[in-house]
């Protein structure tokens, strides 16, 4: 049975207490590998290590950079079967997801920025008394880069690429329930020739690992992405250690579908964007708001396309859906289930585990789950659920359908469906989201700034918006 390793100053070594945790398979529910359950003192090996990097990375030129950011890439795409196969084991969701989402997306996400970097540039401004201002972009030092589980090299990388190819070093935790394609990167950073110490992994739970990074000293930045719960405990403890904080919180997505739209290529897409990776993607449309004069023909077309996903080993690629996390998250998800029944919810189908049989008996699988008949501010419509369920609920007006949309304290990303252009960009600059999809879905140019308002989060990711965050700007002024 494998066991992981950290990365620190570029080598792979043990936790320093010799103490490892069990790691499952979601699929099968069975312990397939071991990671390492560091401590504050894996995190002062790998922050030393960061430190004593930092003046060499800085001062190397962009394009040398650019050079490990490419070749990390390079090697992301040559790898892509065995990391593709390691997030399905690792993670439960569909291989073919892996191999055309997220692997593909890691690679893309060091492409892009190793180079975007060659194009960072900063702003001059000369005065009428004779002098001349310009902006320094420098990277902070040492920035603690924290992932989670649902999509995990996708926004491992989202973040470390960035970062590194502003100039500043990391040290970065994976979630401890997915940490197999970030230990496989470790290895992927040692055959590019990535210099000790500029990029460090420590694993480990996130109250030993995670609470030692944020409330480091020596570290002045934090990324996080995660649940609002979370985000607020680091909020409370670098925001007095002022610490750039970006934040990339929760999701409760409104999906509103109007009766003018491209009702085949709305359903086509409405079942993907809320059952994509079991539900678990902060992007997903968990409430689906349907014009009433449609909503019966989309309730009976939409269930019989969800009954239709097949539900299993997430090698085979007949299988729509794979497994949910963890044992822990498929009973949160089920508890939502229960809940919306005691809030007067029908099921309409889904609603329950559901086990494969075989070698996957113990797997940590849900039926794609539709409720209706919730109002539109209870617990089930307002709270993060984060799994194959989704409530669907028909609205009479416009206005009704912005309310139930806004009415929650999250703030991500919405959908709407509709070929009114006016109405389009009229709803689009009334939603208070971060990001709004109009007629598509997940849609990403990754030159766009990510992330949300309210509790969804704090800051933004994605193109120079991460330049921007990973340094700071220092005016120089001249006068001549």
């Amino acid at each position: 049975m494998q066991h992981i390793k950290n990365y620190i100053n570029g080598q792979l070594v043990e936790p320093i207490s010799k103490s490892y945790l069990d790691n499952y398979c979601p699929s099968t529910g069975k312990v397939y590998s071991h990671i390492p359950d560091s401590d504050s003192h894996d995190v002062e090996y790998a922050y030393q290590s960061a430190k004593n990097a930092f003046k060499g990375w800085s001062s190397t030129p962009k394009d040398v950079r650019s050079r490990y950011m490419l070749k990390i890439a390079a090697l992301i795409e040559k790898n892509l079967d065995k990391l593709a196969l390691a997030e399905c084991l690792d993670n439960g969701k569909p291989l073919k997801l892996a191999k055309t989402v997220d692997i593909p997306r890691a690679a893309a996400n060091f492409h892009f920025y190793g180079t975007g970097i060659l194009h960072f540039d900063s702003q001059a401004h000369s005065m009428e008394d004779n002098a001349i201002n310009y902006t320094l972009r420098q990277p902070v030092g040492v920035a603690g880069c924290i992932s989670p589980w649902n999509l995990p090299l996708y926004l491992f990388s989202w973040k470390i690429a960035p970062a590194l190819a502003a100039g500043c070093t990391v040290v970065a935790k994976p979630s401890e329930v997915t940490p197999m394609t970030a230990f496989l990167l470790s290895e992927i950073c040692i055959e590019a020739g990535l210099p000790p110490g500029v990029l460090n992994i420590v694993h480990g739970l996130g109250a030993k690992v995670g609470n030692a990074i944020v409330s480091h000293p020596g570290i002045p930045l934090i990324s996080f992405t995660g649940g609002t719960a979370t985000g607020k405990s680091i909020a409370a403890i670098a925001a007095p250690m002022f610490k750039k904080l970006s934040l990339e919180l929760g999701g409760k997505n409104p999906n509103i579908i109007f009766a003018d739209c491209d009702y085949e290529k709305m359903l086509a897409t409405t079942l993907h964007s809320s059952f994509s990776n079991q539900g678990q993607i902060c992007l997903c449309g968990s409430r689906i708001l349907v014009e009433r004069k449609i909503y019966d023909k989309f309730k009976t077309d939409f269930v019989a396309k969800t009954l239709e996903m097949k539900v299993g080993n997430p090698l085979d690629e007949a299988n729509k859906v794979g497994a949910v996390v963890s044992k822990p998250h498929q009973e949160k998800v089920l508890s939502y289930i229960e809940l919306a029944k005691k809030e007067g919810g029908t099921v309409l189908c889904g609603g329950n585990a559901f086990s494969p049989g075989g070698d996957f008996l113990e797997g940590y699988y849900i039926m794609p789950t539709v409720i209706e008949g919730l109002p539109y501010n209870c617990r089930t419509n307002q709270e993060e659920i984060f799994g194959p369920v989704v409530t669907i609920a028909p609205f009479d007006t416009e206005e009704e359908a912005l309310m139930m949309a806004n009415s929650t304290v999250y703030g991500l990303a919405s959908i709407l469906w509709t070929e009114n252009l006016t109405r389009a960009h009229r709803i689009a600059n009334n939603l208070h989201a971060g990001i709004v999809w109009i007629n598509c879905w997940l849609l990403r140019d990754l030159r766009t700034p990510f992330g949300g308002v309210k509790a969804s989060g704090v800051g933004r990711e994605g193109g120079f918006e991460a330049f921007d965050f990973f340094t700071e700007p220092k005016n120089v002024c001249i006068k001549l």
